[in-house]
């Protein structure tokens, strides 16, 4: 909402919370096309409370017992393999020979 005012371009605006201008101008268009809409804050209220006299209160739930999670399982590897781990989190694994070949056409020979 803050791109469509007069105060800063939608290129500041961009830099301000950075994001790409490319994603700014969809959630322009999106807002403007009726898709999306800025943020209304409802007014705050009350909730409704009922007092129950206490001979008449829900029994106290039943605790569950807690989630133990399964134990890994550890996935022999044969011998030679080669474990990338990238920055994002991808995981690349090749064999030595496979890794060789790589490395060899990236060096031209």
């Amino acid at each position: 909402m803050e791109s469509l005012g007069s105060a800063l371009t939608p290129t500041e605006v961009a830099r301000k919370y950075a994001i790409t201008t490319g994603l700014l101008y969809t959630w322009r268009r999106q807002v403007l096309g009726g898709q999306m809409t800025g943020l209304v804050r409802s007014t705050p209220g009350f909730a409704q409370v009922k007092v129950v006299p206490p001979h008449l209160e829900a029994p106290e739930p039943i605790a569950e017992p807690p989630i133990v999670p399964p134990e890994a399982v550890v996935v022999p590897r044969p011998q030679g393999l080669i474990e990338i781990v990238l920055l994002d989190g991808v995981t690349v694994r090749v064999d030595a020979h496979a890794l060789r070949r790589v490395l060899d056409a990236v060096a031209g020979r």
